[in-house]
């Protein structure tokens, strides 16, 4: 039998194997530092897209609360101007009040009654004067209930009172002026 001495060869091939081995180690650790690169800087790029992205909205925010600003004082504006279209349409319409109530006035107060002061607060009318007798009032009372124009009166007081000699009631009265629609205000005319 042959005997073949094969030492040196399991030598070489064993450090043929570790250099292979050392190899591999430095290349799977070469290319774990490469995913480990590529990771942080996919990473870092993502970020990055995401802060310019969030300035990009806290700029676009920014310019959508000056709009929701100028809207607001823009809805204000309109409100106020709504409000004084209100007090002008108001005004117009009750501008011929004044001339009704002392106009069914005249034709509601009978005779032997005189006024001595009219006052009105928005509605109500506070009336003040004097009369030859009570029926006079309850006259004055029931023209008032009857007209279209006044309605519910009240007395408030009467007291007879000499004036000039004379005995005469002195009265107070309240009473409501009826609201004129446009419409209403012409028929009645």
């Amino acid at each position: 039998m042959i005997r073949i001495n094969l030492l040196p060869h399991r030598e070489e091939a064993k450090k043929a194997r570790r250099e292979q081995f050392f190899v591999l180690v430095g290349l799977v650790s070469v290319l774990g530092a490469l995913i480990v690169f590529a990771g942080y800087t996919l990473i870092g790029g993502a970020i990055t897209n995401q802060e310019s992205a969030n300035d990009f909205l806290k700029k676009e925010i920014a310019v959508l609360d000056k709009q929701l600003d100028q809207i607001k004082r823009l809805k204000e504006q309109t409100q106020a101007l709504l409000s004084r279209k209100q007090v002008i349409e108001n005004l117009q319409r009750d501008r011929g009040e004044t001339v009704y109530l002392l106009s069914e006035l005249v034709k509601q107060v009978p005779e032997g009654i005189y006024l001595k002061a009219v006052k009105q607060d928005g509605l109500k009318i506070n009336i003040t004067g004097n009369a030859q007798s009570n029926a006079r009032i309850s006259a004055l009372m029931r023209n008032l209930e009857a007209s279209p124009w006044l309605e519910q009166p009240q007395l408030v007081e009467s007291k007879a009172v000499v004036v000039n000699g004379r005995r005469v009631y002195e009265f107070g009265m309240n009473f409501i002026v009826t609201r004129v629609k446009p419409d209403e205000g012409k028929d009645k005319k």
